[in-house]
């Protein structure tokens, strides 16, 4: 029987979707127990930030919009958390944005809905959805471009990526953001997306299309990044501590 690592709400639950995404997590807290869930392994641990220790969950939801929507749902309803963060990669558009550079999303949208029967912008617009960042105070730990990001339950098709410039205005996609946005809004809790791009695809190819290698030292890097601002981020994004 699942044992949840804690009974208690935490302030925040930390979401990592992909597994070359959790392996950097795993090797930060090498001797924290874990257990697992639905989803993926979990842990609770604290955080030392600039405004005071922070109790969190780090959970391995898991890749493509099924499981980051259903561990997203599920760490609120676990949890009850002030704040859903959501660290990752994501890959981007060659001439819109440069490897490493990280976003912080405001806003997301589903791209691979096909409808056929009604109005296709009425489907798209169904799950797109506004990241509400106004309770985010600065300066932020890292520099960040707030950028939408556009989402998939696939890699970006080279052939595709004009039309995602010229129709959404993207320069960016994933798999998971858009699930867990979405749910987060649907249950009134306050979400944080940093992605960061370990990749560039052009109109003929992906540079690590091919290259899972590749991929995942890049993932490793940049998630090591965002791990290393988390404090930061958890400071600017809680309520601050008595």
């Amino acid at each position: 029987m699942f044992r949840p690592p804690s009974a208690d709400p935490t302030e925040a639950v930390i979401l990592i979707s992909a597994a070359a995404e959790w392996r950097p997590v795993r090797a930060r807290y090498p001797a924290t127990a874990t257990v697992s869930t639905p989803y993926g392994e979990a842990f609770a641990t604290a955080v030392d930030t600039p405004a005071g220790r922070r109790d969190v969950v780090f959970l391995h939801g898991g890749w493509g919009k099924i499981d980051a929507a259903g561990s997203a749902q599920y760490a609120i309803d676990r949890w009850r958390p002030t704040l859903l963060v959501n660290l990752g990669t994501c890959g981007g558009f060659v001439g819109d944005i440069a490897a490493g550079e990280v976003l912080l999303v405001d806003f997301t949208l589903v791209y691979d809905i096909l409808e056929q029967m009604g109005d296709p912008d009425e489907a798209l617009a169904h799950y797109a959805t506004e990241i509400d960042l106004s309770w985010l105070r600065g300066p932020l730990p890292l520099p960040a471009r707030r950028e939408m990001l556009v989402s998939a339950d696939r890699d970006i098709v080279a052939g595709e990526v004009a039309g995602l410039r010229s129709r959404f205005g993207a320069i960016a996609a994933d798999w998971e953001s858009g699930a867990i946005a979405h749910v987060a809004a649907r249950n009134g809790t306050r979400c944080l997306i940093l992605r960061a791009v370990t990749d560039l695809v052009s109109h003929d190819e992906g540079e690590v299309y091919g290259r899972p290698e590749l991929f995942a030292g890049r993932a490793e890097d940049v998630m090591n990044h965002l791990l290393d601002s988390l404090p930061g981020w958890l400071a600017a994004g809680l309520p601050p501590t008595n």
